[in-house]
């Protein structure tokens, strides 16, 4: 990126920080919030590295304005962060707690003043507990739960926050709900792929309300908003071996299984045979309604694309490694492969297979160290030598300039993220962050990333 310039990107395109309200905010039990999913399952043994919670994180709820300062600082023009679902509404449903509502009034109020573009997501994995208690995302009931919500927040914050999505990253409540790894800890496929389906019905729901409440405008990006969408992550699976008939076929399951189970509803209105046929097999089919796929498939007003990496399988699981270094790849210091290509492969996915011709923003991408340790330069300051994020923002970045340099049609990109923060069940093992902090200290550090960010925006 050393040789790109931001005036080489449109004059409006945005460029932003992305945070989650579970990740940052902490007061998780301050002024009215009700208990959700993470706050139960952090606090099941053995679930969160050192059995860290999200009860302070970066304190973002009493240091907002000092933080928001230093996205503006850093040269970024717009802020992408979630509601937390239980501050708003403590039960799930029903009753308001005004005190989350001013909150977020005060948050966004101080994002307008610094000229950030507030850009919202309604649902960052943050379940209220009250709902998970009804069944979460296994009750059908969580159509009209997440609507309820949906609706009281657009009309509410419509007029100041031009940009919404409903679900970020719904891989995650798969995971959540199949694997156990994420909150709230159930392991069953068949609830995995339940979830997924309620998820996508909740989503056109709101979608729907959002189209009710301000007119009929369908698929067409308004910039000065309100405009309404979808965040879903890429992690294409490769075959390791592409010459390999058993390593083609299990790259190409697992993506069926992860983000073209959300894609495919979507945009092309329903589950692939290929997916229908490993549902059926294995006992885990979704109960399907008519007329779920036509609630699922919205027109909307633009896509979030999460993307941080690629995945390479094989049959063979020594292989992979040595495979993918052969071939070209190298691994940074913490161990994940660097593969800028993979943003650009994701966004000329959306448009060749799936036909997306709404903007893209690319909500999130970053990546992590699990050690960075401050440093006294020769000047006195201090400062943290992040050379894999250097690499790794450059990389990505280029390879973005190039897809949009062909005609794909990216308004946005979103950092992964400001401060080190509450990375779920890694705790503070993984900092994703630009400036290098503990949870709910202000022992702020600029790492060489943020200036080279800043540098960048300039």
């Amino acid at each position: 990126m050393s040789d790109l310039r931001r005036t080489e990107f449109p004059n409006d395109f945005k460029w932003g920080i992305a945070t989650s309200a579970a990740q940052i905010e902490g007061a998780a039990f301050e002024d009215g919030k009700g208990a959700e999913i993470w706050d139960v399952f952090s606090r099941t043994p053995g679930k969160t590295f050192g059995g860290q919670t999200p009860d302070v994180a970066c304190d973002y709820y009493h240091k907002y304005p000092e933080q928001l300062r230093m996205m503006k600082e850093l040269g970024f023009n717009s802020h992408r962060f979630s509601f937390s679902w239980s501050r708003v509404m403590p039960d799930g449903t029903g009753r308001i707690n005004q005190k989350g509502v001013d909150f977020y009034k005060r948050a966004i109020d101080e994002m307008l003043k610094l000229g950030l573009m507030p850009n919202a997501t309604l649902y960052h994995w943050d379940l209220p507990q009250e709902l998970e208690y009804r069944g979460g995302f296994l009750n059908r009931d969580i159509v009209s739960w997440f609507t309820e919500y949906a609706g009281y927040m657009f009309e509410t914050f419509g007029d100041v926050v031009p940009m919404w999505a409903t679900f970020n990253e719904p891989i995650a409540t798969y995971v959540g709900y199949a694997l156990g790894a994420f909150a709230p800890g159930r392991k069953l496929e068949k609830f995995g792929r339940q979830a997924n389906h309620n998820l996508l019905l909740a989503h056109g729901s709101a979608v729907k309300r959002f189209r009710e409440i301000f007119g009929e405008k369908r698929g067409t990006f308004d910039s000065k908003g309100p405009n309404v969408g979808i965040v879903v992550d890429i992690w294409h699976h490769h075959p390791a071996r592409p010459e390999n008939p058993a390593d083609v076929a299990i790259a190409e399951l697992e993506n069926e299984k992860a983000y073209r189970s959300y894609l495919n509803p979507l945009f092309k209105g329903g589950y692939s045979g290929a997916l229908l046929k490993y549902m059926a097999d294995n006992d885990c089919m979704p109960e399907i309604r008519p007329g779920d796929f036509d609630l699922m498939r919205q027109p909307l007003d633009f896509f979030g694309l999460n993307c941080y990496n690629r995945v390479v399988d094989s049959a063979d699981p020594e292989c992979v490694r040595r495979t993918v270094e052969f071939a070209g790849g190298n691994y940074m210091d913490n161990g994940a492969e660097f593969f800028p290509k993979a943003i650009y492969d994701a966004l000329h996915n959306l448009k060749d297979n799936y036909g997306v011709n709404i903007p893209v923003f690319i909500t999130e991408n970053g990546t992590y160290n699990c050690e960075e340790t401050p440093a006294t330069d020769p000047d006195g300051t201090v400062r943290v030598h992040d050379k894999t994020r250097v690499k790794y923002l450059q990389g990505f970045i280029s390879w973005l300039k190039k897809a949009i340099d062909e005609g794909i049609d990216v308004r946005g990109y979103y950092l992964w993220t400001l401060l080190d923060n509450f990375e779920w069940t890694a705790g503070n093992s993984m900092r994703f962050g630009l400036v290098r902090c503990d949870y709910g200290a202000d022992n702020y550090i600029l790492k060489d990333s943020a200036y080279m960010m800043k540098e960048f925006l300039a």
